[in-house]
């Protein structure tokens, strides 16, 4: 079963076979959870958001219709939860008394290298993109994805996609060059 294609297993799913249920998630849940972890930026909000992303690949297996494929459909099932995800509201705000209080210790040699990192670098970078364009940086170059897919996961037209694909790289080389990165990134 292993060797099955996704659509096949999703067929299976939809008929209530666990197994199948079972090796989609372990071919496909640590790419749909890093692509979530992206967007929530919580370790703990992504691992909830997964299992709900994988109880409704469980419920709707039946009414796939394969007009993508089924990590693209996975793929935008999440991006729908971490987006709702977002906009709720978060009760734990914190005051600016207590940000204060916080004490800031100095980096040590180990956090300093890290610093000096390219790839360290380049992901901090990325991390000041608008969240438009962190998510399309995301969906083309972390999860390989065309802009079609692209698209069809966003909801928005492919030359919109190719629009903010250009603006994020050219922000991105601005933020990559005011921290010391030149075009050369690894």
């Amino acid at each position: 079963m292993h060797a099955a294609s996704d659509e096949s297993l999703i067929t299976r799913i939809a008929s209530g076979e666990r197994a199948a249920m079972q090796v989609l998630f372990a071919r496909h849940h640590v790419r749909v959870f890093r692509f979530v972890l992206r967007m929530v930026r919580s370790e703990a909000l992504a691992e909830d958001l997964i299992s709900d992303v994988f109880m409704d690949v469980w419920q709707q297996a039946g009414r796939f219709e394969g007009r993508s494929s089924v990590s693209t459909w996975m793929i935008g099932i999440a991006r729908f939860k971490a987006l709702s995800a977002l906009r709720k509201p978060t009760h734990r705000s914190l005051d600016k008394e207590v940000l204060d209080a916080v004490k800031d210790d100095a980096d040590n040699p180990e956090e300093i290298q890290q610093k000096h990192d390219k790839s360290d670098i380049l992901r901090r970078c990325i991390e000041q993109l608008s969240r438009e364009h962190r998510e399309i940086i995301d969906l083309v170059y972390y999860h390989e994805m065309s802009i079609e897919e692209v698209a069809g996961i966003v909801a928005i037209p492919e030359n919109t996609v190719k629009t903010r694909l250009f603006y994020a790289r050219k922000r991105l080389a601005e933020i990559a060059g005011d921290n010391g990165l030149d075009r050369g990134w690894p």
